[in-house]
């Protein structure tokens, strides 16, 4: 064994990059475990916990990242085209709008130039600026729908750019076994909750964040089926258990824990409508236009959740697409139902400003390095304790599942866990998922809160539709068995022939 002296050798000393590699490799070993050495003396009861615990999520996120998920290459190939079909239409609408409207021949929606020209020359917008430079960027377009002669252009260009980003995403390479992998970072975030990315060798991508209409490629291996268990409303519960908790004030948990939280705070903020106590028949009166297509229930849903994080009304207004009268119009209503809201909102503003640090319902402490007057700041401190709750209570629930090797454990969603199971064992595995799920967390006064999951199962990660997919996720029912059967695999080889048939 050949032993150096790295405090006096230097990398001229070593001819050959094999030993190189060698010794960067152990100096970042030793050096590694020299930092472990002095950060252990320095862990409390809370960062140990979390310390440990991060430890032992190391199996299940390590499992998932070897293991993939299957993709569908003909659904994959369906959708892409599909895809592309819309963007040419999209493609011929606009070039006739800007012809025909604004007498721009050979216009190009991918053009910078062009889009310069039309926006700020022709139409005559305002220069939107970035950085002092004019900018088309997505907020630019964002901004310019409030003209109401840019709207229809602007619609269509941003149709075509989030059709463009579809089609990159389904185009991501995957491994050579048709599986799609992706690398699971468990201290990705401060928040505990894990973050992905494309997988260690470049393939893949970040599978947390795919969107509904893309979903559908993702299939279960052959004789086995999807289970997917949503954590729903689960940030709105942990509020209300912080609420509890600190004041307690129950008003939101509660309304949380009635089965359908929006519909029970629509119920609160608006008495005049005609509740009858029966959720069904409540849901469908909170489904009533509140403003233009937007439900009460909408409301409730989009602008409760970004008003118990601190957002003001421009805020708001900006992310729910509303009028800002709109906004102004709720948040009086809403925090004279749930006044806690503002109380914990104040008191974590001042322990940001005294202490700098928040330890959150499940014991992981955070210290803010911001500037404790910066309302950026305060709302990140605001949001930290229910989403890392919400975190750590999800990650728990998988941790003791993958244990029990109750399933097959396949992907992880934030809020949502998806497990792969033999097909004819589902009147057997579900119970089991289901009664594993939940983790008790013990409240002050002897309140405990627990958070329900919704479970769908299917041989796809996409939502059940009977005509486009019947194979997707489909609610569970317990003690009704899904009389569906799969759909017979079609080689990608087969599939335009398989579509000249239909349309013969």
């Amino acid at each position: 064994m050949k032993i150096l002296n790295t405090s006096s050798t230097t990398p001229e000393d070593i001819p050959d990059q094999w030993t190189r590699d060698q010794v960067y490799n152990g100096l970042d070993v030793c050096i590694t475990a020299e930092i472990l050495d002095a950060l252990l003396p320095q862990l409390d009861a809370h960062t140990g916990a979390t310390y440990s615990f991060s430890k032992a999520l190391q199996g299940p996120a390590l499992e998932m990242r070897l293991r993939g998920v299957l993709v569908d290459q003909h659904r994959k190939a369906e959708v892409i085209e599909d895809f592309y079909a819309k963007v040419s239409h999209l493609e011929r609408n606009l070039e006739r709008i800007v012809l025909e409207g604004v007498g721009m021949a050979g216009f190009n929606w991918r053009s910078n130039p062009d889009l310069h020209t039309l926006f700020y020359d022709r139409l005559g917008i305002p220069t939107i600026r970035k950085g002092g430079r004019p900018t088309v960027d997505r907020n630019a377009l964002e901004k310019m729908e409030s003209y109401l002669i840019a709207r229809p252009i602007v619609a269509h260009m941003s149709a075509m750019r989030d059709l463009a980003k579809k089609i990159s995403v389904l185009k991501t390479e995957i491994d050579h076994d048709g599986r799609m992998r992706t690398s699971y970072n468990i201290a990705g975030t401060s928040t505990g909750r894990f973050s992905s990315s494309f997988s260690e060798f470049g393939t893949g991508g970040n599978l947390q964040n795919v969107e509904e209409s893309l979903r559908s490629i993702f299939v279960a291996d052959p004789n086995y089926k999807f289970a997917k268990f949503d954590a729903k409303s689960g940030e709105s519960f942990c509020v209300g258990a912080v609420e509890w908790n600190m004041f307690n004030d129950g008003r939101y948990l509660d309304a949380c824990e009635s089965g359908d939280p929006h519909t029970a705070v629509a119920r609160i903020c608006w008495p005049e409508l005609p509740w009858t106590g029966n959720l069904k028949e409540d849901k469908e009166a909170a489904e009533r236009p509140y403003y233009r297509h937007y439900t009460y229930r909408f409301m409730c849903k989009k602008l409760g959740h970004g008003s118990n994080y601190g957002g003001k009304p421009s805020t708001l207004s900006q992310q729910a697409k509303l009028p800002i009268t709109v906004v102004e119009d709720f948040q009086p209503k809403y925090f004279r139902a749930f006044p806690a809201h503002l109380r914990w909102q104040a008191s974590v503003d001042e322990r940001l400003r005294r202490d700098g640090q928040i330890t959150s319902l499940t014991g992981r402490k955070r210290y803010f390095f911001g500037r404790r007057n910066d309302p950026a700041t305060l709302r990140e401190a605001i949001a930290y304790d229910p989403q890392c709750s919400l975190a750590d209570i999800v990650n728990t629930a998988m941790l003791k599942i993958w244990r029990k090797g109750i399933a097959i454990l396949m992907m992880h969603d934030h809020d949502a866990l998806t497990f792969m199971y033999p097909t004819t064992h589902e009147d057997t595995i579900i119970p089991q998922l289901l009664a594993n799920l939940p983790i008790n967390i013990p409240l002050a006064n002897g309140r405990t809160l627990t958070i329900p999951y919704d479970c769908k199962t299917g041989w796809n990660k996409g939502d059940y539709d009977a005509k486009t997919n019947p194979d997707g996720l489909k609610d569970y029912r317990v003690g009704v068995s899904d009389k569906r059967k799969r759909s017979p695999q079609v080689h990608l080889l087969d599939r335009t022939l398989r579509r000249r048939h239909r349309a013969s």
